[in-house]
């Protein structure tokens, strides 16, 4: 666990250096709004724009004109913690979000950059579950998942990302172009 500065304020907590680093388990794309998410070993970085073949890359995410995202990210503890408090699962990304992560806590991406694969990411904002994932997947999900599963990614610098890769949220802006 980090060092606690505040409960409140999490994303104010040093953070050790083993608790910044994880595994990218999971990438998810869809070509649009609403449709299945499909399970994918790897896939290309578009600064600016998102993860290729992706619906928020495309201009076709269901927020896209109100609130545009680029790539979004859940951690695995969040999915295996909504799956033990429902009956539901959220195996094949039907927590609807592009990148499942190992080993990191969500409040220690906060106003950080991250390093996934060739890709470079920052931190843009909280994408707490909504009322749309109740109506794609089932009744329950968002709060299955809890108000904390998922944070936003801007892509700064392009490249491929692969299952397996090691995830970096890198302590500094020193510590990385860009």
């Amino acid at each position: 666990m980090p060092e606690q500065v505040s409960r409140l304020f999490s994303w104010l907590n040093t953070w050790r250096k083993d608790e910044l680093q994880g595994i990218l388990v999971d990438v998810f794309i869809a070509a649009s709004a609403g449709e299945p998410m499909r399970r994918v070993a790897s896939c290309r970085c578009l600064p600016g724009k998102g993860l290729a073949g992706d619906r928020y890359a495309s201009g076709k995410g269901h927020w896209i004109k109100t609130d545009g995202c680029e790539v979004t990210l859940v951690s695995e503890a969040d999915i295996d913690r909504a799956s033990r408090r429902s009956t539901l699962s959220f195996a094949d990304g039907e927590h609807r979000r592009n990148l499942v992560v190992r080993g990191i806590p969500l409040a220690a991406y906060h106003k950080r950059k991250v390093r996934i694969g060739e890709a470079l990411f920052e931190f843009h904002r909280l994408r707490p579950p909504c009322g749309y994932l109740d109506r794609l997947v089932q009744r329950g999900a968002g709060k299955a998942l809890g108000r904390g599963a998922g944070i936003g990614l801007r892509v700064l610098q392009g490249g491929e990302i692969r299952v397996g890769d090691p995830v970096e949220v890198l302590s500094d802006t020193a510590d990385s172009p860009g």
